[in-house]
């Protein structure tokens, strides 16, 4: 038999019909994403990325393709670090402290509570509570200059609130 993996909904019942496998949700493959990040360049590496492209290969357009081609990339070694750090505290629920330029290279030292991470056309960012914002905030890996964890519990939530273009509980 075949090594198969299927995604929950589509587990084998009793009497399996022929139905497409349901798609992932953009937490799914966030987490699929975020996992990657910090793989480095290594035989696994390689294979769980192409295997992630073959599971999202179907026709783009030009942005769902940039992210994509971002998304299966292996990050640089300073951002594989930071996300090494930033993953930790996602599945830990811990604060992190995050020294951050924003685009008009004012930098910040902030506390977020970090939710997830998503890529969107060419870059990586963390989506999280900011605090000092008291707000959702999403970070840019690229202009986060240093991340540690503080060691403080973070509320959890849940990443599809946090994550954009999610439809509103009805």
């Amino acid at each position: 038999m075949a090594n198969v993996a299927t995604h929950p909904q589509t587990a084998p019942t009793a009497q399996p019909a022929p139905t497409a496998p349901a798609p992932l949700t953009a937490a799914e493959i966030a987490a699929l994403a975020l996992s990657l990040a910090h793989l480095g360049t290594g035989p696994q590496a390689t294979t769980a990325r192409r295997a992630l492209h073959t599971l999202l290969d179907a026709p783009h357009d030009d942005v769902v393709t940039t992210t994509l081609a971002t998304l299966t990339a292996p990050l640089d070694a300073s951002t594989s670090d930071r996300a090494r750090v930033v993953a930790a505290a996602i599945t830990d629920h811990r604060v992190v402290r995050l020294c951050y330029g924003d685009a008009g290279a004012n930098v910040t030292i902030r506390e977020v509570e970090p939710v997830t991470c998503l890529v969107h056309r060419d870059h990586w960012y963390l989506v999280g509570w900011c605090r000092m914002r008291r707000g959702v905030r999403a970070f840019r890996f690229d202009r986060i200059l240093a991340v540690e964890s503080t060691g403080l519990r973070a509320r959890p939530r849940r990443a599809d609130r946090y994550l954009p273009f999610q439809r509103k509980a009805s």
